[in-house]
């Protein structure tokens, strides 16, 4: 769930950004009482979302906004679906376009890249999740997208959970070390994972009481072994460098958490334009 103060606090800095003090164009151009008709459609086939926080671009721009929306978050869309229909100053139409879009259009594309990788592996036991590489200051935004498209979420910030990566462990002397200097300290609510980088360090974090352990960029055949070692002991999450064509391998070695940087750092906006009627 999306709270309302995040997404206006969004909205208003990207419309701050954009507009700065005035648009240059519709505000000459336009009569300040004229007012508009416009729709969105779809250019492309794929999951849509953030249908509300577009529309509550305009609606913070103009009190008179009003539309009517033909599809929600979670829709598959066709390409030439009208999404929505929409009324209102013509001048807010015009300087809220891009903002609304750029939001729509990214939340989309993830939701789309995300329902894409969630069938490659459906059947088998692992859930596709994200990671932390997210754009600055939209992190609620793209990982929601994630779940509409039916992934899962990984933590949404450092504070969700304890995870030690090769870094922390190198720093730190080893995982036995790191895990058992967590363990001191931390509340019984919080978990603890372990990042892998062979079999033996699979082991280790095991024995030392890890949660989950990542396996990091290791190869199928590897993974599978790992997956025999824990033998439901803790979960198993697989990581690093996998592609659509090795995601279902992945999921059918028997990990349960298969994350993937590239469903919010590097997917591709779905595409979406807004016409005048």
């Amino acid at each position: 769930m999306l709270l309302d103060f995040y997404i206006d606090d969004v909205i208003k800095n990207a419309v701050k950004e954009d507009i700065n003090y005035i648009d240059t164009t519709a505000d000459i151009v336009i009569p300040a009482d004229q007012r508009g008709c416009a729709y969105f459609v779809a250019k492309a086939s794929g999951v849509l979302c953030g249908i509300d926080v577009a529309m509550r671009v305009f609606a913070l721009l103009d009190d008179t906004f009003e539309c009517k929306v033909y599809f929600h978050d979670g829709d598959k869309l066709q390409k030439g679906d009208v999404i929505c229909e929409f009324t209102g100053n013509m001048r807010c139409l015009l300087k809220g376009e891009r903002t609304a879009l750029n939001l729509i259009q990214h939340m989309s594309g993830i939701a789309t890249e995300t329902a894409r990788c969630a069938a490659i592996v459906e059947g088998t036991n692992a859930a596709v999740t994200d990671t932390r590489k997210t754009l600055p200051g939209l992190r609620a935004l793209q990982k929601y997208a994630v779940t509409v498209g039916g992934g899962k979420n990984h933590r949404y910030n450092l504070s969700d959970g304890a995870m030690l990566k090769d870094n922390h462990i190198d720093a730190c002397g080893g995982i036995t070390q790191a895990v058992a200097a967590l363990r001191a300290r931390l509340g019984h609510m919080v978990k603890v994972e372990v990042e892998t980088r062979d079999l033996d360090e699979v082991r280790e974090a095991l024995a030392a009481g890890a949660d989950i352990i990542m396996l990091d960029n290791m190869d199928c055949p590897t993974m599978k072994t790992a997956v025999e070692i824990i033998n439901g002991k803790a979960l198993l999450e697989a990581s690093g460098g996998i592609t659509h064509d090795t995601l279902r391998e992945v999921a059918e070695t028997g990990v349960d958490i298969i994350s993937i940087g590239a469903l919010t750092h590097s997917v591709q906006a779905f595409d979406i334009s807004m016409k005048l009627s």
